[in-house]
């Protein structure tokens, strides 16, 4: 006697098997892309939430390890602009609730600065670690006037201590110390050269107050002031 056997149908199975593999995909490109996304993703970033004021050029590697040359900026297309010396590479590690940022600025910081970003509804707060690093006061140039009429040099010597800044519904909140050296600054509008060495502390708290104090020199520069979170008060 004949026995009839009949195969059951194996397309549903692969049909699921699909259903599976599709969103799958789709999920593995995110985050290859989210992973290695490039470096110029970031520096069109900046360069839009700052105005055009801060510009990375001709950045290499990706949005989480890179490098490229830093420029300060008027604004887009402004006619002030400068360089800073070299390249600025950066390694930026995703936590929970905020992103670890390491600088590495062979022109200005003998070693790497740290600041770790938060990011909030409406705001930012970055957290810096305490470092120094000294730049070239020709880049305040780069941001337009006063400054590209004053066309400084010097040196400017940056220090923080516990420095924490946080931008939140348009107001920057301060706390923390950070102290500005400036030496041997000199201008093209003054035939003083140098005109002195000056020095900018920042105290941060409820009420952030500022001091400015000349260190040395021919120009007599002193005065304090305040910070009340959207603009400063100086005397």
């Amino acid at each position: 006697m004949a026995t009839l056997t009949t195969a059951s149908p194996a397309r549903p199975s692969a049909s699921r098997g699909w259903r599976w593999a599709v969103p799958g995909a789709l999920l593995g490109g995110a985050i290859a892309l989210a992973c290695f996304a490039p470096a110029r993703w970031l520096a069109t970033g900046i360069a839009g939430w700052t105005g055009g004021r801060v510009q990375l050029v001709n950045a290499r590697g990706t949005v989480w390890n890179g490098n490229a040359g830093l420029v300060f900026a008027s604004g887009p297309g402004g006619s002030a602009s400068v360089s800073l010396p070299g390249a600025v590479g950066w390694v930026l590690r995703p936590g929970w609730g905020a992103v670890d940022a390491t600088l590495d600025l062979p022109c200005c910081a003998a070693q790497p600065v740290r600041v770790r970003l938060h990011p909030e509804a409406g705001g930012l707060q970055l957290d810096w670690s305490d470092s120094t690093s000294r730049w070239p006061a020709a880049l305040l140039a780069g941001f337009g006037a006063p400054w590209n009429s004053l066309k400084p040099e010097g040196t400017l010597e940056l220090s923080t201590q516990d420095f924490t800044m946080r931008l939140q519904d348009a107001k920057l909140a301060l706390t923390g110390r950070a102290t500005l050296d400036a030496t041997d600054i000199s201008s093209s509008l003054s035939t003083l050269r140098p005109m002195g060495s000056y020095r900018f502390v920042v105290e941060g708290g409820p009420a952030p107050t500022l001091l400015l104090t000349t260190r040395e020199g021919s120009l007599q520069l002193n005065g304090s002031g305040s910070w009340s979170g959207t603009f400063m008060r100086f005397s």
